[in-house]
């Protein structure tokens, strides 16, 4: 395998590590992967993050055929989800999980309310897909319509999806729907919240291209 390849592995690894350390999954729950031409390394299924080394990280290629050896561990259940994002977007990293506001966000919203302007950091307030079973072609369908112009999204009675050029962004991105989930929990445990209109959404559009310009 090309080294690039291998350190893609390395990271989808140290990323399990991470998600565990910042509270957004238990258990097994929750995936990463990286995109590498046209191949994926992705994270395996039914292994705690922290047993989880380089070498335990699956790679298939596009259509989900596997090409690791017959030692490592079968690919996550979600591969298909994964892979639909990376057919149909300019994905280079995805990263899955469980956060505890995200999951109970998704069992009550269909889409998101921008309770604060960061959710246009996502494209724009996040979605949540229709319900379907975990590892599915269906469920990979309801996430890919509810990514449609943006870059994250919930998953109905499940937990949330982000995408990004990089890894890195992948995660910042699966973060703040976290926290922009939290708020909005928080929010309403004060009273009812006030939601940002379109048209203060689109004037802060329009600042941030007029300071990019300068």
């Amino acid at each position: 395998m090309t080294g690039e390849l291998e350190a893609a592995r390395r990271q989808v690894a140290e990323t399990g590590r991470r998600l565990v350390a910042d509270g957004l999954v238990i258990g097994t729950a929750g995936n990463v992967s990286v995109r590498v031409g046209e191949l994926v390394a992705i994270s395996p299924s039914s292994i705690p993050y922290h047993q989880v080394e380089a070498d335990d990280v699956c790679v298939v290629g596009l259509t989900g055929e596997a090409l690791t050896g017959p030692g490592t561990p079968p690919p996550s259940s979600e591969t298909p989800m994964h892979l639909a994002i990376y057919r149909e977007t300019g994905a280079g990293a995805i990263v899955h999980h469980h956060g505890l506001a995200s999951a109970a966000v998704s069992a009550v919203l269909d889409e998101l309310p921008p309770l604060h302007y960061y959710a246009l950091q996502l494209g724009g307030p996040p979605r949540v897909a229709k319900y379907a079973t975990f590892g599915t072609d269906e469920i990979a369908r309801s996430v890919h319509a509810a990514l449609r112009d943006r870059t994250a999204a919930l998953m109905q009675n499940h937990g949330a999806v982000a995408y990004g050029d990089t890894l890195e962004r992948a995660y910042d991105r699966a973060q703040l729907l976290e926290w922009l989930c939290a708020l909005h929990i928080q929010a309403h445990s004060l009273g009812t919240p006030r939601v940002l209109s379109p048209a203060e959404l689109d004037d802060v559009v329009r600042r941030k291209r007029e300071g990019a310009a300068r």
